[in-house]
């Protein structure tokens, strides 16, 4: 029988195949950051650290904002990747459920995790989307979907649904206020909680940065 370090490393393996050359900010390389985080995270909590690593790696093995917001493909996939390397049912349930309820899907919509182990990896996963790789990612995101940089006359908006958040076209700047600044907020865990804070103001700085330089002021 495989080791849990062997499966992990499988995983890894075969999810690095299947992102190669995605280009929105839902490649392998953040993968490798959340798994990565999850861990870190993970080593200051009592948790099952298969658990942990597996849903990390395969948390967005078809994100659902890929999928025409279809949440169950992901964890679909997931399972038979799973079921064939012989998991036990309760780990292939439990990570499948963390990948169903991962996924930020609206500033008004609540997406609450059930387990210490869904919340590490949620946790993981949105402090990718803060701070210096997160302004990065946002951008590689608007430019994937062909949204303006900037429209001063569009104004943010809070989702409600996650319909009306898939649907919204609005430039990226504005996805700071309809979702990364919300971030930190929303941590679960106390060590999350202290690495969202310094990534969320490096945020707030290249904002004000960025409307000085717009306005001409530097």
């Amino acid at each position: 029988m495989e080791s849990q370090e062997d499966v992990i490393e499988k995983t890894k393996r075969y999810i690095r195949e299947r992102l190669e050359g995605e280009s929105s900010g839902h490649d392998w390389w953040h993968v490798c950051r959340v798994y990565n985080t999850a861990v870190t995270i993970a080593q200051r909590e009592n948790v099952n650290m298969l658990i942990v690593g597996l849903a990390a790696i395969l948390h967005d093995i078809a994100d659902w904002k890929f999928t025409d917001g279809d949440e169950t493909v992901g964890p679909l996939l997931a399972k038979e990747w799973l079921e064939e390397n012989n998991l036990d049912e309760t780990v292939i349930d439990h990570v499948c459920q963390i990948i169903m309820d991962i996924s930020f899907k609206g500033a008004k919509v609540k997406s609450p995790m059930k387990t210490l182990e869904g919340k590490v990896v949620q946790d993981a996963d949105r402090l990718d989307a803060i701070g210096a790789v997160g302004i990065a990612r946002a951008f590689a995101y608007g430019g994937h979907k062909n949204r303006p940089i900037y429209d001063p006359n569009i104004k943010p908006q809070l989702h409600e649904s996650p319909e009306q958040y898939m649907k919204n076209l609005s430039p990226t700047v504005n996805h700071f206020y309809e979702k990364l600044l919300l971030l930190k907020d929303l941590m679960n865990t106390e060590t999350s909680k202290a690495m969202a804070r310094e990534r969320h103001d490096f945020m707030e700085e290249f904002l004000e940065k960025f409307f000085d330089e717009c306005k001409g002021l530097s």
